[in-house]
């Protein structure tokens, strides 16, 4: 699951249990594989791997793994899918959007999984455009705050990116987020390498123009199924929403 407000805590939760169940190792493969079939197999030359790269081995994907999608998706190996993008629009409880992002070698089964786990979930399928149009493409770095012994600041991530085109950095308890331009997401995290600090991930994501409040627990609770059901789908690389749960409605859930 994605997202841009109050989620990301809960996020990383749930990355290192969908980590234990494999499903996000095969996540993190597949964006690999597609990334070196897109810009080629040399990491050096081709930003949108290596970003792929360092994300799976911070999730400790095994380097022959690694290693192995990125010889079949740059055509050095044979196995590799021929996968396709589609992205679906849904409206869940309480007019929240979510925008399904698919990575899948048949489109017939992505799209009825789909629909099935959204009528199954409180959620409705929406017209091409409908959701879409409340979502703007960002580059998005994640950067942990505890650093190996030390504590990162948010002055010290301001000071490193802004001149490499940080829009905005948003404390989000245990991490900052930053976001950019799409095109300037590599500028901002080689500025964070250069600068001594580390990153979680770097990747451009949709991120909601406005959020949605959800503040009944019960509500928040029906979101949370939805995501969690689509998130759990094999062809599912990504689930991005604009509810922004507060904090004291994510302690009464996890309560």
């Amino acid at each position: 699951m994605s997202g841009h407000s109050k989620w990301a805590t809960t996020k990383h939760k749930k990355a290192a249990i969908d980590a234990k169940r494999g499903k996000l190792f095969a996540k993190l493969i597949k964006n690999i594989e597609i990334a070196a079939r897109m810009g080629g197999p040399d990491p050096a030359g081709n930003p949108t791997l290596y970003d792929a790269i360092q994300k799976a081995k911070k999730q400790s994907v095994p380097n022959d793994n690694i290693d192995r999608a990125v010889k079949r998706g740059g055509g050095l190996e044979a196995g590799g899918a021929d996968y396709s993008t589609i992205m679906y629009e849904v409206y869940g409880p309480q007019g929240v959007a979510l925008l399904v992002e698919c990575l899948t070698d048949n489109k017939n089964r992505a799209a009825m999984e789909v629909r099935t786990a959204v009528t199954r979930n409180g959620g409705t399928m929406a017209d091409p455009g409908s959701v879409s149009r409340l979502f703007e493409r960002k580059g998005v770095v994640v950067v942990a705050k505890s650093q190996e012994g030390k504590e990162i600041a948010e002055d010290d991530v301001l000071e490193a990116t802004l001149d490499a085109g940080a829009e905005d950095v948003a404390d989000h308890g245990e991490s900052f987020e930053v976001t950019s331009a799409p095109g300037d997401v590599v500028a901002v995290r080689s500025a964070l390498q250069s600068a001594g600090i580390d990153y979680d991930s770097a990747e451009v994501q949709f991120v909601a123009s406005m959020d949605i409040p959800v503040a009944d627990p019960a509500a928040a609770t029906k979101v949370f199924k939805l995501v969690d059901v689509l998130d759990d789908l094999d062809d599912v690389q990504n689930v991005f929403t604009n509810a922004d749960i507060p904090d004291d409605v994510l302690e009464a859930i996890d309560a």
